[in-house]
């Protein structure tokens, strides 16, 4: 019998020129030095768009102030079962920065590598949203 699924809260800021912000696994975690969009697990009793909220300030430093429920995917990972919730963000306050250490960087054309497995197929759809 599997666990199920960890919730994971993941956010694309957009910006209005069509732009969305990625980040980079940094050292120590599963995947590390691979780019995906940012977000983090959900907590108990937590809801998945104030997980986004909370992830984004502790990552990032920014708040969001309104973001729309996107699409969902299930992935399997060597080291996880996740099921991602993707959430597609327009209205922010403040400049990303690199609070825990990682990179990041916005993306017109996404065109850094290695992606996260997971984020591969979203990219393209993301290409019809702009």
């Amino acid at each position: 019998m599997s666990a199920s699924p960890v919730n994971v809260a993941v956010g694309i800021l957009m910006k209005s020129n069509g732009d969305v912000l990625l980040g980079q696994r940094p050292e120590g975690k599963p995947y590390a030095g691979y780019w995906e969009f940012p977000g983090g697990k959900v907590e108990q009793d937590e809801s998945i768009l104030d997980a986004l909220k909370r992830e984004f300030m502790e990552e990032l430093g920014v708040q969001i102030i309104s973001a729309e429920p996107w699409c969902g995917v299930e992935y399997i990972y060597p080291h996880a079962h996740v099921r991602l919730h993707f959430y597609i963000s327009r209205e922010w306050i403040g400049e990303p920065q690199s609070l825990e250490g990682q990179a990041f960087a916005w993306q017109g054309t996404v065109a850094v590598e290695p992606l996260l497995p997971a984020t591969i197929p979203l990219i393209e759809f993301i290409d019809q949203l702009r």
